[in-house]
């Protein structure tokens, strides 16, 4: 009897705890739906300020070239340039160039994070082997990689891979750094732990210093697509038969203006959509390695 009655007395305590959860859940669902509706309208008064923002200055910049205020030799307009790209697009090879520069920026980007972050991590392996190297990742990291430029294209010709390799080059030091000072700071009693479980050490590596690294490596993403771009550009500046950065070279040499703002207004929308891309591909990272 006392025994049932035990069991009665648990099982009517484990139900009441879990009705208790029950209620619980219930009185923050609402607070819940509240912040996210909150959430919500807040990102859509920030959208709606940005492009009522960038209405207002496309507005006053076309107003301003017609009434006088602004050159539009100099400053062109923004209906003159939506005209040229227009025409560049339908009958020229814009969309063509904007892929160009698009693909060596993106495969630049990719090879020297991904690259940069192996070499980075890889420093945990053995402290002899990262005190020898970091200095050299120091001077490589600040050396104008740009002045390199020509010596590059003149190795690589002036094709694409060119452009990809200088790409490569401004975003691999970054990554390696960035891993670097993540491996630095995983929690050595983290390791002790692992190993005072028997774990082997490729274990510890996998499980405890690379998801503890990833958030540095996912810090330096942002920096390194604006990186590649700029390494992707500079090499089409030099020599290129194909890419944004060629068009806009050849716009100046003839002096067309118009065709440089096109080539302005286009590296800015590619750059932004390339950057936004990074914070979903940042916060899909994010989230991947919290759930483990």
């Amino acid at each position: 009897m006392k025994i049932e009655s035990e069991a009665t007395f648990l099982k009517s305590a484990v139900i009441e705890n879990l009705l208790h959860k029950k209620e619980a859940h219930r009185a923050e669902a609402p607070v819940i739906q509240d912040e996210e509706l909150q959430e919500r309208r807040s990102q859509r008064f920030v959208m709606m300020g940005r492009l009522l923002i960038t209405l207002l200055v496309l507005v006053v910049w076309e107003g301003f070239t017609r009434i006088g205020w602004l050159d539009s030799y100099y400053w062109s307009s923004p209906v003159t340039i939506a005209q040229t790209a227009w025409i560049q697009a339908t009958q020229n090879h814009l969309l063509s160039d904007m892929l160009y520069t698009s693909g060596s920026t993106i495969i630049g980007f990719v090879a020297g994070t991904a690259i940069g972050a192996a070499i980075g991590l890889s420093f945990w392996w053995s402290k002899q082997y990262a005190l020898i190297s970091e200095p050299f990742l120091i001077i490589l990291n600040a050396m104008p990689k740009l002045a390199l430029a020509p010596i590059i294209v003149i190795l690589l010709g002036i094709g694409f891979f060119s452009k990809v390799a200088l790409a490569f080059a401004l975003t691999v030091i970054v990554s390696a750094l960035s891993a670097h000072s993540g491996v630095k700071s995983v929690d050595p009693d983290m390791e002790k732990l692992m190993y005072s479980l028997g774990a082997k050490r490729r274990q510890v590596f996998t499980k405890v210093v690379v998801p503890w690294s990833m958030p540095w490596i996912i810090s330096s993403l942002r920096i390194n697509i604006a990186l590649a771009l700029a390494g992707a550009i500079v090499g089409e500046f030099i020599a290129s038969s194909q890419g944004v950065g060629r068009m806009i070279m050849y716009a100046g040499t003839i002096l067309d203006i118009d065709l440089v703002w096109v080539g302005v207004v286009v590296l800015s929308i590619l750059s932004m959509v390339m950057y936004w891309g990074v914070v979903a591909l940042e916060k899909w990272l994010s989230k991947g390695f919290i759930k483990q």
